[in-house]
């Protein structure tokens, strides 16, 4: 959609410590980050933001409104009840068998929260609309033409990435061009 957008990764190799949290939001909005998002749970990104003024964010996990309702625009809301219920009765019935689960908007595994009013009307009916491809299948997130961070060719122009084999998704070792920092190793 913008193709100036530059992503700047922190890692706090954590899931739930709101001070590394808190810090790197802070470093990314030191470094002018208009936006957060993370892929961590804890609020402390939000109140940064809040904090800080003029910076929105996008949470992780759950809705997080009620811990900053502005400058949060949505969530990525994650449903993992129905997977657990699943599996146990799995256990319980004697069909277990253990496999790899990737599910996701479609699955109900994964959701878009409320769009809040930062967000204008055709913005967000767009931005719906994107859900509603990707949940239903029409659209791929990761359709080239894309380049990896280097400026090499990943996908070409109407390709996708294969669904999460050794050598899709799941196999990534490399950002995509646009992304500042390095993978971990």
């Amino acid at each position: 959609v913008n193709p100036d957008v530059q992503f700047k990764i922190v890692w706090a190799y954590t899931w739930f410590d709101p001070t590394k949290e808190a810090d790197a939001a802070k470093v990314l909005i030191e470094q002018g980050a208009d936006v957060v998002l993370q892929h961590t749970d804890s609020t402390a990104p939000q109140a940064a933001a809040q904090a800080a003024g003029n910076v929105i964010t996008f949470g992780q996990a759950s809705d997080m409104a009620a811990y900053g309702p502005m400058p949060r625009v949505s969530s990525i809301i994650d449903d993992w009840a129905p997977y657990y219920i699943a599996r146990t009765k799995a256990v319980m019935d004697g069909t277990w068998t253990s496999t790899s689960t990737w599910d996701g908007i479609g699955a109900g595994m994964v959701g878009i929260g409320e769009i809040s009013s930062a967000v204008p009307a055709d913005i967000k009916a767009s931005a719906e609309a994107l859900r509603d491809s990707l949940a239903d299948g029409s659209y791929h997130a990761f359709t080239g033409p894309l380049n990896k961070q280097d400026g090499s060719v990943w996908l070409a122009a109407g390709e996708t990435a294969s669904d999460y084999g050794d050598g899709g998704l799941a196999g990534m070792n490399f950002y995509l061009q646009g992304i500042e920092g390095d993978v971990p190793n």
